[in-house]
Order: structure tokens, then sequence, then C-alpha cells
């Protein structure tokens, strides 16, 4: 492994490195206004939610490593406490990119990039007309992290109000990711779009806790066949299933092709049902991986 210290490294070098590997970062559109109500908008990628009670978002400007100077951004919430973050999606992102100019103070990027302000409700700035979801809120604090060049300052901003386009809503009234069409920064100029093929689901154990890596049956545990990903989906399971699993699905064509392979060569047995296993678990298929690997007992 490459070892990198922040204190051998220019700030500059360190902060590449640093994007480069913490991704993708969700973007905060960040709409916000001076204390004479000049409104600027500018996206931030240090940026989450961090609480659901009470509802927080935080975002981080940096100061500019060339110069040590703050962003407009920042001025503005010291100056007046009160932000709209607005999600970014797939077709706003090039109007999002334009807004990261370094314009002057006082210049308004909504006119720059062709965005349209939208009132908002209970703060000052106005959110972004365009983006599926705005969130109006109050600034309770900022916390500077260093000084200087490259230093990030923390804007914790409470939620008071979310404004959500009704397109992105699905059938079950809450946001649809593949309909939001969201888009996370990467590295340098570089984005990705979170839809299609690139959202995936897995099981988390939230109500029942997996058994784990440790506790399964040491012939999967050492597989050579098997990988780490293949084996915590297995130890995903509250327990080792037992022999119903295997009648349920000892008419799958993979464990049966797999069995008539063991009959002809016994001692690549448990190679070739881990094959098996595997091939299921490639598609999510967790009990049919458990019922191959059990077909042999």
């Amino acid at each position: 492994m490459k070892i990198i210290r922040p204190s051998e490294v220019s700030t500059q070098d360190f902060y590449r490195y640093m994007i480069s590997a913490v991704v993708p970062r969700p973007i905060a559109f960040v709409s916000s206004m001076s204390a004479r109500g000049k409104v600027n908008l500018s996206p931030y990628s240090f940026f989450n939610a961090v609480s659901s009670k009470p509802p927080v978002l935080i975002f981080a400007p940096v100061n500019s490593v060339r110069n040590g100077s703050t962003k407009n951004t920042l001025d503005n919430v010291q100056e007046h406490p009160e932000v709209t973050i607005n999600i970014v999606n797939h077709a706003l992102v090039e109007q999002m990119s334009l807004t990261s100019t370094a314009y002057e103070k006082g210049i308004n990027e909504f006119t720059k990039a062709g965005l349209t302000e939208a009132p908002s409700e209970t703060v000052k700035p106005p959110r972004v007309a365009e983006s599926p979801v705005a969130f109006e809120c109050k600034v309770k604090q900022v916390l500077p992290l260093g000084e200087g060049g490259g230093a990030g300052n923390i804007v914790i901003c409470e939620v008071l109000l979310v404004h959500v386009n009704e397109e992105v809503i699905g059938e079950d009234g809450l946001i649809d990711p593949f309909r939001l069409d969201a888009i996370g920064r990467m590295g340098g100029s570089l984005y990705c779009r979170a839809t299609g093929d690139a959202i995936f689901e897995t099981l988390r154990p939230v109500r029942e806790k997996g058994i784990g890596v440790d506790q399964l049956p040491e012939a999967i545990r050492t597989s050579t066949v098997l990988s780490g990903s293949d084996l915590a989906q297995l130890a995903n399971v509250p327990q080792i299933p037992n022999g119903d699993l295997v009648q349920r699905y000892r008419n799958e064509s993979t464990i049966q092709a797999a069995l008539m392979r063991y009959e002809q060569d016994t001692t690549r047995s448990p190679e070739i049902m881990h094959w098996a296993a595997k091939n299921y678990l490639s598609r999510g298929e967790i009990d049919k991986a458990w019922a191959a690997l059990l077909s042999l007992q």
C-alpha cells in the first residue's frame, strides 16, 4: 500500500487524493443571501445528511487553496444565517457546474446559469425551481476546521421545510431514486449518475442479526471459490438453513447440473457446489445458494 502523509505533500495534492477516494459525494446546490440581499448560488460536494431529529444537513465550503480567501456562501451565511439546499439531478449538472465559477461577490449565479429563483416559504434565500428537491434551512452553527488555504468550514443547517417535485415521488409515496436521477461528484471534473444499473439493492440485517462469516461452516468459510462478498451474503442470515431449503430447490437446473458433475468426480464436490452457489449469489438468490451448498450433506 502506498502511504501518503498530509504533512509530506502539498495541500492541493492531498486534496486530490481525498476527493478521488471519498466518492461519490452528493452535491449541495446552496442558495444564500448577503445582509444586503444579494443572492449567491454555489455547489458543494462536501455535503450530507447527519440527523433526522432534528433534521440536519451539513456542507463545508473550503477556503481557496491558492490565496486562502473564503467562499461567498460562507460570507453570506455569517451575515444572514439561512440557506436553501437544492439537490442536483442529471438535467441540472451543466448549469450546476457553471455556477462553480469564481464570480465576484454580488454576482447572481441564478442569472449566470439561466436558473429560476423560486420563492421560499420560511427563509429569504430563493430555491432553485428546476431542482427536484429543495430544503429550506436555518444555519445553526458554522464550525471552522482550520485556517488559511484548504481549511474547511462546516455549516450546520436545520431543515425547516422540504419541497419535492411530485414527478420524483414513487408509488410508495417516497422519493424514487430512479426518478430522482441524482448526480454524485467524483475526483477532478468527473461525476457519476445514480440511475439505471448504477442503483442496486443489497440485504441489510435490520430486523434480524446475521450470523457472521465466523459462524459459517469451515468448508464454506475457507472456500477457494467464494469471495469475501459471497461469504458476507451467506452470513447475512439469522441461522444456517435446514434441509427443508434443499428440498424446496432440489429441481433447480443449476443444482441438478452440479450434482451430475459431482457424481462424475466426487473429489471436486466442494468446488462444484461452491461454483453453483456463487452463480446464485451473483443474482442475489441467497436461498438457492444455501440449497446448493447444503445439497451434499
